[in-house]
C-alpha cells in the first residue's frame, strides 16, 4: 500500500484558469552611458600598442653582420707611437766623474739643534672596541676637560636674566597685593595677636582631641557616627589653620 496521501479533489481545480503573464520593469539605463563608453574607448586607443606608435623599419641592405657589435679600437698611426715614446721633459744629464760639487753654500738652518730636538709625541688615544677602533683621548669623554674650563660651575647668563625677571615680576605682584590689601582695609595681625590666636587654636584642638579620645571604640548608631565625623572635620580645620599661622609670619584679616 502506498504511503502517499493525496489531497481531496475539489471541483474548482477542474475549471481551467487563465495564465497571467507578468511583465518585468525596464532595466535602469543611465543617460551618461554613451559618454562613458566613448571616454573609455578613447583611453584604450592611446594604450593599444606596447612601445612607440611609429617605428622605423630597417632596410634590407642594413642587415646584421658578423662582429658588427664588437667594440673597435683606434687605429695605430706612426705619429701616435712617436708621441708615446718621446718624453715630455728631458732629465738632466748624469754628472761626469771630473765634475766638482758646488762649495760655499750657506743656510740658516741649524742641523745640530734640529737633530737634538725631541721627536714629536703622538697624541694620546684610546681603543674602545675589541676590533681595535681608536679615537683621540681628548674627545672620548674620559678626560676631565670641561671641569677645567674658566667659567665651569658658574650660573649661566640666561639663568641670571630669568632670575632677575622673576624677581621683578614677584616685586610687582607684591606691590599689587599690597595695594589691593590697602584698598580692602585689611588688618595686619601683630606678632602678639598672631601668637595668641595660634595658642587659642591649639587649645581648641586639644579640647576636641580629648573629646575624640573619649568616644566609644564601636560606632554602632547613626548619632555616634555623625558625632565622630563632626569632630574629625573640626580637628582637620583647626590643623589647617594652625599650619597656616605657623607657616606665615605676616597675616591680614578683613575688618568687620
Amino acid at each position: 500500500m502506498s504511503d502517499l496521501v493525496y489531497p481531496p479533489e475539489v471541483v474548482y481545480n477542474v475549471i481551467p484558469k487563465e495564465k497571467v503573464h507578468s511583465q518585468k520593469p525596464q532595466r535602469y539605463m543611465s543617460k551618461y552611458r554613451p559618454t562613458v563608453l566613448l571616454e573609455e574607448k578613447a583611453a584604450k586607443d592611446a594604450m593599444r600598442t606596447m612601445g612607440p606608435a611609429k617605428v622605423e623599419v630597417p632596410s634590407a641592405d642594413k642587415y646584421l653582420k658578423k662582429h658588427s657589435k664588437e667594440p673597435k679600437l683606434h687605429e695605430k698611426t706612426q705619429g701616435s707611437k712617436e708621441v708615446r715614446h718621446t718624453p715630455a721633459l728631458k732629465k738632466p744629464p748624469v754628472p761626469a766623474r771630473t765634475d766638482k760639487p758646488p762649495m760655499g753654500i750657506h743656510t740658516k738652518r741649524d742641523f745640530i739643534r734640529t737633530a737634538a730636538a725631541a721627536p714629536m709625541k703622538p697624541r694620546p688615544a684610546c681603543v674602545d672596541s675589541r676590533g681595535g677602533h681608536k679615537q683621540l683621548l681628548e674627545n672620548s669623554g674620559l678626560v676631565p676637560k670641561y671641569i677645567k674650563k674658566k667659567h665651569y660651575g658658574e650660573v649661566p647668563q640666561y639663568l641670571r636674566r630669568l632670575h632677575e625677571e622673576e624677581m621683578r615680576a614677584q616685586e610687582k605682584r607684591d606691590d599689587f597685593v599690597k595695594e589691593q590689601r590697602e584698598k580692602r582695609a585689611m588688618k595686619h595681625l601683630s606678632e602678639e595677636e598672631r601668637a595668641a590666636t595660634l595658642k587659642g587654636l591649639k587649645k581648641s584642638w586639644d579640647e576636641l582631641h580629648h573629646e575624640y579620645q573619649g568616644l566609644s571604640f564601636v560606632a554602632d548608631t547613626q548619632s555616634k557616627k555623625s558625632h565622630r565625623l563632626r569632630l574629625e572635620a573640626a580637628m582637620k580645620q583647626l590643623e589647617d589653620d594652625i599650619e597656616l599661622f605657623e607657616r606665615f609670619k605676616t597675616i591680614y584679616i578683613p575688618q568687620k
